[in-house]
């Protein structure tokens, strides 16, 4: 069983950075696809950001070139570098594993999830 704790959200303004943590504990870390999904008031669960664990990453349209997704093996942990925020950004943020096949834009595809972490974006 893994469990996986998200940290670093927080309230900012349209323009600013924040950086979510997700360690992850309780399983073989390496092997898993990591993703971050989110979701945003009155709307589905949405993919934004996932590595690979050889590093292999993808972004959902909306965030690419202002989110980063990392991970760190040794810590156990991933994380996601989010620049010049929008209001639009606001959301909760999920942490996710992967341990099988299947797209990795499906939240259904993933085996763990965290308990998520609140950002909100002022305009």
């Amino acid at each position: 069983q893994v469990q996986l704790v998200e940290s670093g959200g927080g309230l900012v303004q349209a323009g600013d950075s924040l950086r979510l943590s997700c360690a992850a504990s309780g399983g073989t870390f390496r092997t898993y696809v990591m993703a971050w999904f989110r979701q945003g008031p009155g709307k589905d669960r949405e993919f934004a950001a996932g590595i690979s664990w050889t590093n292999l990453t993808r972004y959902t349209d909306s965030v690419k070139g202002r989110f980063t997704i990392s991970r760190d093996n040794a810590k156990n942990t991933v994380y996601l570098q989010m620049n010049s925020l929008k209001p639009e950004d606001t959301a909760v943020y999920y942490c996710a594993a992967k341990s099988g096949t299947g797209t990795w834009y499906f939240a259904s595809n993933y085996n763990y999830w965290g308990q998520g972490t609140q950002v909100t974006v002022s305009s």
